[in-house]
């Protein structure tokens, strides 16, 4: 099958074909902003199928609006038709198509050309009016406000809100991705006369704004957002798509002493958090239990023993561990423990507990095992 993706360098563009290209679609006719008319002319008489992403957003006057929308799809069309190709085509629209401005008029023109193309020709048409899209890979201070917050934030560049309780809709770029390719396997998700995207977000410009702005100060505080929530996990890969390429590390505060170091790596509200534990050949630490705080330990490095005895027992329960096998131990309530690297380099220790670590509250006891 050979696919045409017009307007292929673009944001909706490069995510559709990195990810055909995952799906094993190799026969990708690519067309840009400065591919020649003739290649262009020949792409669409192989086609088998056309996405139309291509258009314009910013321009210089709005007599572009005019040229690069509608066109650059009266050309494709006229080039589909010239060789009798009535191969599906999608178009990629715009919800301001119903708003009487010049990108509006530009976008709502192009449509009823490639409706009237369908009804002519007997072919199939996917119209999609897209509210505003967000992901990676889109260009910021072009067209999208969240690429251009997740930007600035990112380094610490200033960023203008005008109206915090403005609703946005939204669709993130894999969910589109996603509804496209099923359009092209002739499963799109059709309301009356257009496609949508199933998957939407509804929120505020303000709300938005805040998740970004904390997604820069959860690496300094070594929290994690809520992953259950859509609109979040979105949001924040998207974040981290545009951190500044000198700036994907960051540190952790190592609590350093004799006995080895101790390192908070995750912090989440509802799964507790990760800690990296290093322990120095012969060294013990632990002999603590707790009332309802659980945790779990895997030796990843070294060689050691843990020890448990239930605080009313004099049983000494022991499981030898050692990072060549992956175990992971739980640390049931109710057990005073200990960890004692019994090897000759350092042993490390991931550590998993179910709820953050609350001074005022800590939840441990000393007691040796």
């Amino acid at each position: 099958m050979k696919i045409l993706v017009t307007g292929a360098g673009g944001f909706i563009g490069q995510n559709l074909i990195s990810e055909l290209r995952n799906r094993h679609y190799d026969d990708i006719l690519e067309c840009y902003r400065n591919t020649d008319a003739t290649l262009l002319e020949e792409y669409c008489k192989e086609a088998d199928f056309v996405f139309h992403l291509a258009g314009v957003n910013r321009p210089q006057n709005d007599r572009e609006f005019e040229e690069g929308n509608l066109g650059f799809t009266e050309t494709l069309i006229n080039n589909l038709e010239k060789y009798g190709n009535n191969c599906p085509v999608m178009f990629a629209s715009s919800t301001h198509a119903t708003l009487d401005n010049a990108y509006g008029r530009s976008k709502r023109a192009a449509e009823d050309l490639i409706f009237t193309h369908a009804k002519s020709t007997n072919s199939k048409v996917l119209v999609y009016r897209f509210p505003n899209v967000f992901g990676k890979w889109c260009r910021p201070n072009y067209n999208s406000a969240i690429a251009t917050f997740c930007y600035n934030i990112a380094r610490d560049l200033p960023i203008t809100v005008n109206n915090s309780s403005v609703k946005m809709n939204l669709v993130y770029i894999d969910d589109v991705v996603e509804e496209l390719i099923c359009g092209l396997n002739n499963k799109p998700n059709v309301v009356d006369d257009f496609c949508e995207v199933p998957t939407t977000h509804t929120t505020t410009l303000g709300k938005i704004v805040e998740l970004i702005e904390s997604y820069k100060k959860s690496r300094e505080e070594r929290s994690i957002p809520n992953m259950n929530e859509g609109l979040s996990k979105k949001l924040y890969s998207t974040y981290l798509s545009y951190l500044p390429e000198d700036q994907f590390s960051y540190d952790l505060k190592m609590n350093v002493d004799q006995r080895g170091s101790f390192t908070e790596f995750i912090k989440t509200m509802d799964r507790g958090q990760v800690s990296i534990n290093v322990s120095k050949p012969g060294i013990t630490k632990g002999n603590h239990w707790h009332h309802t705080k659980n945790e779990k330990f895997l030796v990843v490095s070294g060689e050691g023993v843990i020890r448990f005895r239930k605080i009313d027992s004099e049983k000494v329960i022991t499981y030898f561990v050692n990072g060549k096998k992956m175990e992971v131990l739980d640390i049931p309530p109710g057990y005073t423990h200990n960890i004692e690297n019994l090897g000759d380099t350092d042993m490390v220790t991931v550590m998993w507990a179910n709820e953050l670590f609350d001074p005022e509250k800590p939840d441990t006891y000393y007691l040796e095992v």
